[in-house]
């Protein structure tokens, strides 16, 4: 019995031996990879930290270069926004400059004629400024004084009943939309 306990453990050994791999045979003791392997893998992981380090930072460079490119880009697109901003404004006004520029060369001595040409360029000017949303305070005289739409720039002794009124406009106020973009200049009683 004993013959035949020693030929199962040789089987055994035998087979084992040929299970295990070139590799697997240096292993150390208890089945801890050698030296060798250590390093290997070491290498290994480090060459794929190193790669995905690399890959990171290459598309870190690429997100950063495009968004300095968009930054730019914006940058330039509202400067030259600003400087054409006004250009449909301009375009109409300058039917109305060759108006003027006709008028004042007309050899009209008829002071009539002149101030009928004088108003249609006048009414062709404010019809323009409309169209743009731009329109002119309505009538202060004798409307309390308002701060936030109108600048005092004087005051003047007044009746009782006109006492922080509006006595006088010296230059009208104009909004664009609700926002004031001249404030009347007026003259108000004490």
């Amino acid at each position: 019995m004993e013959e035949k306990e020693n030929l199962e453990k040789l089987e055994k050994e035998d087979i084992i031996n040929e299970s295990t791999s070139p590799e697997e045979a240096t292993d150390g003791p208890e089945g801890e990879p050698s030296m060798e392997e250590t390093k290997i893998e070491e290498l290994s992981v480090e060459d794929k930290l190193s790669a995905e380090n690399q890959e990171l930072k290459d598309k870190y460079l690429r997100l950063y270069s495009e968004f300095e490119n968009y930054r730019r880009r914006t940058a330039k697109e509202r400067l030259d926004l600003i400087k054409t901003a006004s250009e449909g404004l301009v375009l109409e006004l300058l039917p109305v400059v060759d108006d003027f520029e006709r008028a004042n060369k007309s050899e009209e001595t008829d002071i009539n004629s002149l101030l009928e040409g004088n108003l249609l360029i006048y009414n062709k000017l404010f019809k323009v400024l409309e169209n743009k949303g731009i329109k002119p305070m309505g009538e202060l005289i004798g409307t309390p004084f308002d701060a936030e739409t109108q600048e005092a720039i004087s005051m003047v002794p007044a009746s009782e009943d006109m006492k922080g009124k509006v006595i006088d406009v010296v230059e009208k106020g104009y909004t664009l939309g609700d926002k004031v973009i001249r404030y009347a200049k007026v003259i108000i009683g004490s």
